[in-house]
This record gives structure tokens, sequence and C-alpha cells, in this order.
């Protein structure tokens, strides 16, 4: 890692949480290791004065939240589930923009947060904000290049303080600093904040997620199986995604007339 020391900006970022949180805060939690790190150095820092909150949107992979929980549960972090999914279907009824999935995605996570710390009596709200959230999401002379829900997502209202210890650290160094705190899913792959929502190209029904979360379920299975037994090695990032177009295919002797599921499978430094 260079001269990057985990151990040393680990202890640093838990006293400059102190230092900034005066009270109860929450904790944006989604399982990534972004938000699994931030979650742990407020943890260290706050104690029972933290409450980490995943919100289950309905964009999530197969069995994310229970997984979540688990995790939260084995890093000794107060936490609480909330399952919004309904409410998140609503805002991107017939909404096919991207852009507009984040935003509408953006601003419906702070609501939540805010609705989740009036009742544990909190101002702060902490993020696993990292540095390339804010450069790819614009700003004075910066193009933007995607609006990171956590960042150009965000309404302009929002009742609470944000605080992001991890704001200038890019992501091998947070994955360091997992690795140092112990985090199961230190070396996960990463997964856009909005979820499957950014994943299902076109309108995001119920009906359409669910396709793509089995889709998802099957790639990340084979490709991980594939690499445990030494076919291949496990890329940086592999996922399906659903497009809203619709191709002739056969199963057996019979033509078949449905939507599209493609394979996206990368390697990166």
């Amino acid at each position: 890692m260079g001269l990057f020391n985990p151990a040393r900006f680990a202890k640093e970022a838990v006293a400059a949480i102190k230092k900034q949180v005066q009270g109860r805060a929450i904790i944006a939690a989604s399982g990534g290791v972004d938000s699994m790190a931030a979650a742990v150095l407020a943890s260290q820092a706050l104690g029972e004065q933290l409450l980490a909150v995943h919100v289950d949107t309905g964009y999530m992979r197969q069995d994310e939240s229970t997984a979540v929980g688990r995790m939260l549960v084995d890093m000794k972090v107060n936490h609480h589930v909330v399952d919004a999914s309904d409410r998140f279907y609503a805002a991107l009824e017939g909404v096919t923009d991207p852009e507009l999935k984040r935003t509408r995605i953006g601003e419906l996570f702070i609501r939540v947060f805010e609705e989740e710390a009036r009742g544990f009596d909190a101002k702060w709200l902490v993020q696993g904000t990292i540095a390339p959230d804010w450069i790819e999401s614009g700003g004075g002379l910066r193009d933007t290049i995607k609006s990171h829900h956590n960042v150009g997502g965000l309404p302009e209202d929002v009742d609470l303080v944000i605080v992001e210890p991890l704001r200038d650290f890019y992501k091998d160094e947070v994955r360091a600093m997992a690795r140092e705190l112990g985090i199961p899913s230190s070396e996960r792959q990463p997964f856009p904040g909005p979820g499957l929502a950014v994943r299902v190209l076109g309108e995001v029904t119920p009906e359409r997620t669910e396709i793509c979360r089995e889709a998802c379920a099957i790639v990340e299975e084979e490709l991980e199986a594939a690499a445990e037994s030494g076919l291949m090695e496990l890329p940086w990032q592999y996922f399906a995604a659903l497009l809203p177009v619709r191709s002739v295919g056969v199963h057996g002797d019979v033509r078949v007339h449905g939507e599209t599921v493609v394979v996206r499978a990368v390697q990166s430094l």
C-alpha cells in the first residue's frame, strides 16, 4: 500500500468523528465496503449513540438485506433494517432516465433517514462517501460522470448534518482500512447505491427487478464457482443487466420472445 497506513488513518477517522458529532447519529449502511467501513469507525467513535440504518429499497441483490443485518450483528454495530421497497417502487413508477432514477432514489433515501433520525433523536447522518463519489457527481470545473445518490442525488433541504469520514479516500484505501477493521465485505465487488434500479434499463417494475435480481445471482454464483475451481480469475466486477428490448430465442423446439439479459464482467485496477 506504499505510504498508506490503514491503521493510522482509521484511528484518525475515529477521532474526527468523535470531534465532529456531538450527540446521537445515524449512519446509512448499505452493506458495501464503504458504508461498512464508515459504520464500524462511527460505531467505535460513538458506541450506543450510533444507529446504523439499512434501507431495503427493493433493488437489492438476492438476500442482501438479511446478509447485511447479520454482518452488522457480527461487527457489533447497533442497527435497524427498514423495508421501504413499496415507497421506492412508487417513486420510480414510469421513470426510465437513469439520472432521474438516481436523484429520486437519493431524495427518498434522505427522507427515510430523516424519519429514522427523528425516532432515534439524532441530528447527524454519517455516510460512506468516498472521493470518486463526489468527483464523478460533478460540480465546479468537474463534469458530471454520474450523480451518486449520496452526493449529486441529495435534495437541497436535508434536515440532518452530514458527516463523511471517508470523503478523501479512494476505494483501494478504504478496502485496506476495512481489512484492518476485520470487515467481511472488504473485498466485495462494487455495487451501485441505487442498486438494481440502474441495472434494469427502462422502467423499474417489481417484476423486471426480480428478473434482474435472479439473473445477477446466477452470474455471481457461476463466475465465483468457476474462479474457485481454478478455471478463471474472478473479475473485478460482474453482474447481469436487463435491457428494455425484446429478442427472439428458442426453448427446446419452441420459438420464444422475451426481454434480453446481458452479462457484464470487467477486470480493473
